[in-house]
């Protein structure tokens, strides 16, 4: 079967005065519509959530990272437990990041070649090497619906040259990976670099376009630029992207950062930020980011969110998840990972809905403005 069997975009409907689409990915473990937040399940699992909480997000796909699956408890050894469906037992749609970034922030522990990379997990100290053709070997084992192009990510501030290297070489490794690429029932989405310079991005974006992939990514972003910078670049590519193809922005998620987005042309975007802020007692509110353990909701009986119909919202008050965050129970980081994810991923939905009925820049603007008088 051909790639086109397993894999359709449709273009729903486009914003009349943004760049604001919805649309629907089909995939082989089902359909996604855009625009979509795909909670993000590092170790094959979102941190603080069972699959029965995942599942009541309405979460439509998740992301997996290859890199950590790699080195525990290998691919090998998912492959053989039937891939990350199985293995997990999500039977949704997932998609594995090439592990690229994780590398390349080693920088102390890692070396690399125009061949791959060889570095050091942190943790044990031991070797490893990875490649374009390994990162394949590792992503169409472990069997997720989408897989990313491993790529060389460049820093936030870099110069023009170093940008200009590893875009190049981000390019050369993206060839090897479309020939080492066997499985048509996974999708293998290329990766604009490029750093924060007009050329580079314009070109990196023309590059991989040539290459007909199901979908394209826009990579080193949120890797500590300011937030007008980010959409600027987000923007400006978008412009050099086919317009028939889903377009995945890496590593951004924040109630804001979706709105902005989409705005700009996006349609997929992951973030570990939902569950890394509940963790440490935050939460979402259509009036911005709010902290648990302020004394402001010693005796608010309120839910997190007046509008939110997660599991947290609709049974526990925000005077008892703070009792329990003091407390240090971990049933406060659940509740507010619930909450988070389930935000983001309503959100979406509303963002979809809002697009379809011509009502988007509306929403956009509304919202925008609640969050920012936070």
């Amino acid at each position: 079967m051909a790639k086109s069997d397993f894999f359709k975009f449709e273009l729903l409907k486009e914003s009349q005065t943004t760049k604001a689409r919805a649309g629907i990915l089909h995939t082989p473990h089902g359909d996604i519509k855009t625009p979509v937040f795909m909670p993000v399940g590092t170790n094959s699992a979102v941190k603080m959530l069972t699959k029965h909480h995942l599942e009541e997000t309405n979460a439509q796909i998740i992301l997996n990272n290859s890199y950590h699956l790699f080195l525990r408890p290998g691919h090998k050894l998912i492959k053989e437990a039937g891939g990350l469906h199985k293995w997990q037992n999500w039977n949704k749609p997932i998609l594995t990041d090439s592990g690229g970034f994780q590398v390349f922030s080693l920088a102390h522990l890692r070396k690399i070649s125009e061949d791959g990379v060889k570095f050091r997990d942190p943790k044990t100290g031991t070797s490893y090497y990875i490649n374009p053709e390994i990162s394949m070997e590792i992503q169409q084992d472990l069997g997720p619906d989408i897989a990313m192009a491993f790529d060389e990510c460049s820093p936030y501030p870099c110069s023009y040259e170093q940008a200009k290297f590893a875009m190049e070489r981000t390019h050369r490794w993206l060839d090897r990976c479309f020939k080492a690429h066997t499985r048509d029932d996974q999708a293998l989405f290329p990766i604009v670099q490029g750093a924060f310079f007009d050329d580079l991005r314009k070109e990196s974006a023309n590059v991989i376009s040539s290459f007909d992939a199901v979908g394209y990514a826009i990579g080193g972003v949120s890797v500590g630029e300011p937030a007008d910078i980010k959409n600027y670049y987000t923007n400006f590519v978008t412009d050099f992207l086919p317009t028939n193809k889903p377009r995945y922005l890496m590593g951004v998620g924040t109630p804001e950062d979706l709105l902005e987005i989409v705005a700009r042309g996006i349609d997929m975007a992951d973030c570990v930020l939902p569950t890394r802020n509940a963790r440490h007692g935050s939460f979402f509110t259509k009036y911005g980011k709010k902290i648990i353990k302020n004394k402001e909701f010693e005796t608010d009986y309120r839910p997190l969110d007046e509008e939110c119909d997660c599991y947290a919202c609709k049974n526990h008050s925000r005077a008892y998840i703070r009792h329990l965050y003091r407390e240090g129970e971990a049933n406060a980081a659940i509740l507010l990972s619930i909450h988070n994810i389930r935000y983001l991923v309503r959100l979406s939905e509303l963002i979809h809905n809002a697009i379809l009925d011509g009502s988007f820049d509306d929403f956009y603007k509304e919202h925008l403005n609640n969050y920012l008088k936070k």
